[in-house]
């Protein structure tokens, strides 16, 4: 057993000043006010005091970082998940945009191998998210242009005169069925409902993004099975008193429906995300990073985004038509913006960026400092910087700096 003692427990209810946290075979066993050493026979301890102990950040949505594409195949996911403890990620989603069924295949195959053998120091691959080709080209953004695909119709080969169709892949994602947890479309497209049903029956999470859908068709996609909304206000009309549109929809929606915010300061004014949060409720809102290849790397540098190449400005990403082309957002610096710029607070900051998304997941045992969770935490400092990360009761990123665990308690 391990015991973390001194630190301000970021809880649902609240803040625990001075509390403790105790861990055993990589759950918590005790979580809240310290009761004091207890007998000699006390387990190793970390004196967390000064610190923020919050829930480990997930994020389900990110394409790369520090020149990491997630379509660069080979070990791509696996080494961008040894990246991003250090931004106090204990779980992601390796998001994808549209490409080729040969690509996707390659991409979910190693999806599959990191889900079935983690790598020690490492966050979790929670599964993938295809930020797929069946969305709207009128709000494509920096997705290519060449994949994009109508869904799949009745009868539809998967090769057409040598080119995939949509069918094609569908089957993909159907040969990957249990890697794949979130897929991203455009619901007003021809067959664009019946996809949502088959994706939605198929266990997957559909959500709605890069679209033109109006009020009336995001309400029937949710009707239809939808459940999540891919960076809400981003590659979608504006509101409108008269034509609320697919934002209006989504603010409109019921506590099933979860959308996501991109948290840079960039994409989405601080006011804009304090008016969704008070529409929607914390439960209701998933901070993401939309990070690239480009996070992490100096203005002027340049990175992949799929087949697409990427530059490097300070503070987004874009294409070199001036395209906004995803962030170079990481998440500790989400959680510091949404704390203080946008005025949440840490307790509703750690439910944006740990609770909800895990929620959304279906996964409850993450997301959460509570008795019987799975031990996936960060330590943060006064400034609300990454001190320590923890995945499974185990400290995955420590730097030389940071605290240590000690076999006699304490600081080393």
């Amino acid at each position: 057993m391990i015991r973390l003692r001194g630190g301000n427990l970021v809880l649902a209810g609240g803040v625990v000043r001075g509390g403790v946290l105790a861990i055993a075979d990589g759950r918590l066993v005790a979580v809240g006010a310290d009761a004091g050493p207890g007998s000699s026979g006390v387990p190793a301890n970390v004196d967390c005091t000064g610190c923020w102990i919050v829930p480990g950040f997930l994020d389900t949505h990110i394409h790369g970082a520090h020149g990491i594409d997630v379509l660069d195949g080979g070990d791509a996911v696996a080494r961008l998940a040894a990246l991003l403890p250090r931004y106090g990620v204990t779980g992601f989603l390796p998001t994808t945009v549209a490409c080729p069924p040969e690509a996707l295949a390659s991409f979910l195959t190693a999806v599959d191998a990191c889900r079935a053998a983690p790598a020690a120091a490492s966050a979790r691959v929670l599964g993938a998210h295809l930020e797929s080709n069946f969305i709207n080209p009128d709000y494509q953004g920096a997705q290519p242009a060449r994949c994009m695909r109508l869904p799949p119709q009745p009868g539809e080969s998967p090769r057409t005169d040598g080119a995939f169709t949509g069918g094609a892949i569908l089957a993909t994602i159907d040969a990957h069925r249990a890697a794949v947890r979130i897929v991203t479309l455009a619901p007003e497209l021809p067959g664009g409902l019946d996809l949502v049903r088959r994706l939605a029956a198929a266990g997957h999470r559909v959500s709605l993004g890069h679209s033109a859908a109006t009020y009336e068709q995001g309400v029937a996609a949710m009707a239809a099975g939808a459940r999540h909304a891919t960076h809400l206000f981003n590659r979608m009309p504006p509101l409108s008193q008269r034509a609320p549109g697919l934002v209006g929809a989504l603010l409109d929606a019921g506590p099933e429906v979860t959308c996501e915010v991109i948290g840079d300061g960039h994409h989405v004014h601080a006011a804009m995300v304090r008016l969704a949060v008070q529409a929607r409720g914390s439960a209701g809102i998933v901070a993401i990073t939309d990070a690239t290849a480009g996070a992490g790397l100096p203005p002027g540098a340049t990175a992949r985004l799929g087949e697409h190449t990427i530059h490097v400005r300070a503070g987004w990403v874009e294409l070199a038509d001036g395209t906004l082309a995803g962030s170079v957002a990481t998440m500790d610096g989400v959680f510091r913006w949404l704390a203080r710029d946008v005025g949440l607070g840490v307790v509703a900051a750690a439910q944006l960026t740990a609770t909800t998304p895990a929620d959304a997941l279906g996964r409850p045992d993450l997301g959460r400092l509570a008795v019987g969770g799975v031990a996936d935490f960060v330590v943060l400092d006064d400034a609300l910087r990454v001190r320590q990360t923890w995945v499974a009761g185990v400290p995955v990123w420590n730097p030389g700096t940071s605290l240590a665990v000690s076999p006699t308690g304490g600081q080393q």
